[in-house]
């Protein structure tokens, strides 16, 4: 794995991120150790001194915690895509060297080079499909916690004819895809038979290992191709495929038989032992994090600059892709919410796309 580790400024530095949205911990210890500075200076009783006393224990107490948590290094493992864009601007100030968390990280081009990673300890926090996440939670009993919703729904099917209008013209077809046992599989079978068609006998699935296996397949071949793609990879396929067509949004149509909840495309997990040891720091991750996501949506000239520099994709396509990438940071009951719903659709489908059983309470972060 890749280290990129951060030097930071010690306690005061961490306190402020994880306590961001509640002031700044640099302000608040400053007030109490004036407080304790005068109260010992203008000392009037017994009873003064030992107030002031116990004060600057806690002070002190609090900044030996901080202390220690800046040297807690977070192992971080994201997919080329959506998940990996929406953490950019976390990791290019980490090689600055100015992210306020100390990480390490790697980016993959498959959930399958993370998963092992992951059961094997060597990976702390992860960004993953979803449904991914809940099978790891059943394969590990538990170990494996939640903490965020970090990408919804951003799956299309494109066309390099003119076949397809909608899901019922899939009927017959051959589509070309990635994402074989993950979120973008279920999500399809879902949206097929909610359609009136058989996912194992109306259609033929050629599933490749990425997708720019299925760019491969679109460009090398004058025929018409019908695929299932990912953004950015749906941005990149419009430029090197004269006249594609997009006829059909999984999200929309996902939507449209789920109106109370949502397609989940991604997650940002942890293991649930290093969530236990380390609070602090995955409380200061998440605002990072968080703070990432609000930048990449928000500055998407600066950050699709970013994202080439982590070679995920092209400036020019990642400056097209972002605003269609459904990048979002959702945590707490409201995660709890969404992905349980959706988690509950696929679990209906086919259980086994989430690894059996609907994953506990302790699967969802609160802080």
């Amino acid at each position: 794995m890749k280290k990129k580790i951060l030097g930071v400024a010690l306690a005061v530095a961490m306190s402020v991120m994880a306590l961001a949205g509640c002031g700044s911990k640099e302000t608040a210890t400053t007030e109490v150790t004036s407080e304790v500075t005068t109260a010992t200076e203008d000392t009037q009783s017994e009873a003064d001194t030992n107030e002031a006393d116990t004060v600057s224990e806690e002070v002190a107490t609090e900044e030996n915690d901080n202390a220690a948590n800046d040297d807690v290094t977070i192992r971080v493992a994201a997919l080329k895509g959506p998940t990996a864009m929406g953490l950019s601007k976390l990791l290019t100030d980490s090689d600055a060297g100015n992210a306020g968390v100390n990480i390490e990280y790697s980016i993959s081009t498959a959930a399958d080079e993370i998963t092992p990673e992951i059961i094997q300890g060597n990976v702390d926090v992860a960004a993953i499909p979803a449904n991914l996440a809940s099978v790891l939670y059943n394969k590990t009993e538990g170990q494996v916690t939640v903490l965020a919703i970090n990408t919804l729904g951003v799956i299309s099917i494109v066309d390099t004819g003119d076949s397809v209008q909608s899901v019922a013209d899939l009927k017959g077809k051959t589509i070309y895809a990635t994402g074989q046992g993950a979120t973008p599989e279920y999500s399809l079978r879902f949206i097929l038979k909610n359609n009136g068609i058989d996912p194992d006998n109306d259609v033929t699935i050629e599933w490749k290992s990425e997708a720019t296996e299925v760019l491969s397949v679109m460009t090398s071949t004058d025929d018409e191709v019908i695929a299932m793609l990912p953004q950015p990879f749906v941005t990149v396929a419009a430029t090197k495929v004269d006249n594609l067509n997009v006829p059909v949004d999984l999200n929309e149509e996902w939507k449209n038989l789920t109106p109370d909840g949502g397609m989940v495309t991604g997650v940002v997990i942890a293991r649930t032992e290093f969530v236990n040891e380390h609070p602090e720091a995955v409380s200061a991750f998440m605002n990072a994090y968080a703070e990432s996501v609000d930048y990449v949506n928000t500055n998407v000239d600066e950050a699709a600059a970013l994202i080439e520099q982590l070679d995920i994709v092209k400036a020019p396509i990642a400056k097209q892709a972002i605003p269609k990438c459904n990048i979002t940071f959702i945590e707490g009951e409201e995660m709890k919410s969404i992905l349980s719903s959706y988690l509950g659709i696929l679990n209906e489908a086919e259980p086994k796309s989430i690894g059996g059983a609907m994953p506990g309470d302790d699967f969802y972060y609160s802080r």
